[in-house]
């Protein structure tokens, strides 16, 4: 059964904001209490929370589809809808996200690090927040905006100071048992270990970690034995040991052409070719294996290499290894840029945009994008007419129109606002005055403005006494 998983493929979608209400206020005696709509509240967001003590992506193989909650619908009496949950999901430290192309987009390294992968929706504005001195009493709501869904691919990069690579049954689950508390499964058969096993190791004041990376083989970064699919894991390691095998029973092997096959499979990974590098010659305390370190050691050495004559079962040569690896992991993270603090940069936005874009297509169809107008559109309930209306204000306030007649539309011509899978086209008519008829003027009720007599009346008396006081500043005595 799998118990280790470093690569998943995750479904994930964001909640949808609620609808905003359209209500009235209603009391007795007060039939006319004005708009009381409340506001839909916000979908749920996707976050991505690096937790130490989850080690694999196992979780999200078993279940890859995850949904954060919706935001509930407005409500009369002003009473604004309950935003949806949050839905955080724990990975890996060390987890890459990507888009389905591949692309990354989060590298999330370190305790608590976040990234919303999916953002939620917005929430609709109910008819109070629409009301205004023009419009006293809006017929209609905004509509939730639907969260995010998208499908992004996790994978697991083991973050660790120093990788142990080698041919199978080299014994490097063998040395990481020995120089820290680790406890990989051991056997004399190729391919035991199956997964990377991360050791802590500590060297005077230094501390390091070595993950011991499953057996490589020729055409490994082509996708041979496991090491295309752990190749992955020695990316972010400072130090590579080339574990040799001094004792092989294989009469075409022999530690140098070992060494040449594993650096010539790194090469072709690429991105490994400026990390130092240590050569552990293993089995010394097999007679044979002492001999082979022998001869071959002057050879290595004269190639530039550091080498360790070690014995992980007899417990030979490792203390000096340790202290070797410690020094290069010192120099490593010495060597590391300062971590600067985050920097808040501000970038206004240019005086000549728009936040849309207006093309023509070879159909002749007139297509609008924008994050506003696509946002607007998704927000109109197009079986009310004033809401209908509402919209084609708010895109006329934003200069649509005058840029659809800059590019050549004329009355009738067809308008798609949003992207070709999910647009809304219609035919364009310049300066439409949409809404609801019985209301008169958009947004306006006439109830509101129902005739008062006593007003009148005294309006009426006091235009009778302004003209009776110009008759008498007009008289001239004899």
């Amino acid at each position: 059964m799998t118990t280790f998983v470093d690569r998943v493929e995750l479904h994930v979608a964001a909640g949808n904001g609620g609808h905003g209400c359209a209500s009235v206020h209603r009391e007795k005696f007060k039939p006319l209490g004005g708009p009381d709509g409340g506001n839909g509240g916000r979908g749920g967001d996707v976050i991505l929370t690096v937790d130490q003590s989850v080690t694999t992506l196992l979780e999200y193989h078993h279940s890859p589809h995850r949904k954060a909650t919706n935001g509930k619908p407005g409500e009369g009496g002003s009473r604004s809808g309950k935003d949806g949950q949050d839905l955080v999901l724990p990975v890996p430290d060390g987890t890459v996200v990507l888009d389905a192309a591949g692309n990354v987009l989060a590298d999330l390294v370190g305790q608590g690090t976040s990234y919303v992968a999916a953002q939620g929706g917005r929430g609709g504005l109910g008819n109070a927040a629409l009301a205004s001195a023009r419009r006293k009493a809006p017929g209609f709501a905004l509509l939730g905006v639907p969260g995010d869904v998208l499908d992004i691919q996790l994978e697991l990069k083991t973050v660790a100071d120093v990788a142990l690579v080698g041919y199978p049954s080299a014994g490097k689950s063998s040395l990481i048992s020995v120089l820290s508390a680790a406890k990989p499964k051991i056997a004399d058969y190729p391919f035991t270990t199956l997964v990377p096993n991360l050791g802590v190791v500590t060297a005077g004041a230094t501390v390091y970690t070595v993950a011991d990376v499953p057996g490589l083989i020729p055409g490994a970064s082509q996708g041979k034995g496991l090491g295309l699919e752990f190749l992955r894991h020695v990316e972010r390691c400072s130090v590579l040991v080339h574990v040799l095998d001094t004792a092989t029973l294989e009469s075409d092997r022999d530690p140098v052409s070992d060494l040449d096959i594993i650096e010539a499979e790194l090469r072709e990974y690429g991105g490994l070719e400026n990390r130092p590098r240590i050569v552990v010659l293993n089995k010394i305390d097999v007679p044979d294996g002492k001999d082979l370190a022998e001869m071959v050691r002057p050879d290595l050495e004269a190639r530039g290499y550091r080498v360790f004559e070690v014995s992980a079962v007899a417990h030979m040569g490792l203390k000096e290894l340790s202290f070797a690896l410690a020094e290069l992991v010192a120099g490593a993270r010495a060597a590391r840029p300062k971590e600067e603090a985050t920097r808040i940069v501000i970038r206004p936005k240019a005086v000549d945009d728009a936040g849309f874009t207006v093309s023509r297509e070879e159909d002749g169809l007139f297509r609008v994008r924008g994050e506003k107008p696509e946002r607007w559109v998704r927000q109109t309930d197009f079986s009310n007419d004033e809401a209908v209306g509402y919209l084609a204000d708010r895109l006329n306030r934003l200069g649509v129109e005058d840029r659809l007649m800059k590019a050549g539309a004329r009355s009738g011509d067809g308008v798609a606002i949003g992207p070709e899978d999910n647009a809304v086209v219609f035919d364009w008519e310049p300066s439409v005055t949409a809404g609801a008829e019985m209301l008169g003027r958009r947004g306006e009720d006439h109830r509101f403005e129902a005739p008062r007599p006593a007003a009148q009346r005294r309006r009426d008396r006091d235009a009778e006494r302004d003209e009776a006081q110009q008759e008498f500043d007009g008289f001239e005595p004899f």
